[in-house]
């Protein structure tokens, strides 16, 4: 379980680099570094663990939302006035025709 939050937070910071490469970013350092200092055995109780675990999964939901905050902000912010026809075909209706 904790190891696909542990992909998924490296796959998130993987995306939000511009060059798409993690070895030398610092935050990819830090959770590979906290992932190992609290890995346990099956056989262990480890609340610790437990609430890295949880900070993990909440950073992944941070990550996700913020990435997905920029790619609706890139496609929906800045174009100024739209014709009601790009509004229209954007949400997906279809404009009435002007039967002639």
């Amino acid at each position: 379980m904790a190891s696909k939050t542990l992909r998924a937070l490296l796959s998130e910071l993987r995306q939000a680099s511009p060059n798409g490469c993690i070895k030398d970013n610092l935050a990819a350092r830090y959770i590979l570094a906290q992932y190992k200092k609290y890995q346990t055995t099956d056989q262990e109780l480890c609340k610790a663990r437990e609430e890295v675990h949880f900070l993990g999964k909440t950073y992944l939901t941070y990550l996700s939302s913020l990435r997905k905050y920029k790619e609706l902000q890139k496609e929906f912010h800045g174009r100024g006035e739209r014709s009601v026809r790009e509004t229209a075909d954007m949400v997906g209706f279809k404009l009435p025709t002007d039967p002639k």
